[in-house]
């Protein structure tokens, strides 16, 4: 990168964290799930796709929604948990869209049971919503180098990690970089997978910088 040309701004790390409200829905039966799921308010479905994304967790989920995870543990329906796991948010506009993908899904495996899937008692799918809260951290960051150990946070509706617009200034040094990160789906990672891809996505700028 030329001297003369200017360099951006530290970059400010912010962090978040999440407040989980109750819903005051609960779901036995999959003919609950699928009555509960009309009535829920959208922050829950969006609470139930993305917020454990957000949660570390000691295990990584086989299924990447909470309605999918609850399918398979507590219903023990594989099929519709398949079906539920496949059901990405991003693919819809409004929630309201997603809201009536879920209902098809559910109405149709009710169409196909003899019986209808039971949780055991204590088991119950219980609806949340969250409210993403983010602060910042007090930590700033002058060069890329720096970035290598932070985890991204997407930013709509432009789509980009703060990462990304942060090191766009600092032009040709950085482009590897920035092209790696902007490939990475954050719905489909954990946090701790994403904290290493974007570490990896970082060692090229560290690279360049030492070359």
């Amino acid at each position: 990168m030329s001297e003369q040309a200017a360099l951006p701004d530290p970059f400010r790390l912010m962090d978040s964290t999440l407040t989980i409200l109750a819903v005051g829905l609960a779901s036995q039966t999959l003919r609950e799930l699928r009555d509960h799921v009309a009535l829920a308010p959208p922050a829950s479905l969006a609470h139930h796709f993305h917020g454990s994304l957000l949660s570390p967790g000691f295990d990584d989920p086989e299924y990447r929604n909470d309605f999918a995870l609850w399918a398979r543990r507590q219903l023990h329906d594989a099929v519709l948990a398949e079906r539920l796991g496949v059901l990405d948010a991003l693919d819809f506009q409004e929630y309201e869209q997603l809201r009536q993908e879920l209902l098809d899904v559910l109405d149709d495996r009710l169409a196909e049971c003899d019986a209808v899937p039971q949780a055991p008692r204590g088991h119950e799918f219980h609806f949340l919503a969250s409210q993403l809260i983010v602060f910042d951290t007090g930590l700033t960051f002058d060069t890329p180098g720096a970035l290598a150990k932070a985890a991204p946070r997407r930013r709509p509706p432009l789509r980009q990690d703060d990462f990304s617009v942060w090191l766009s200034g600092w032009g040709e040094l950085a482009a590897p970089a920035v092209r790696r990160l902007q490939a990475i789906d954050p719905t489909f990672w954990s946090l701790s997978e994403l904290k290493d891809r974007v570490a990896l996505c970082l060692d090229l700028v560290t690279s360049a910088e030492a070359a």
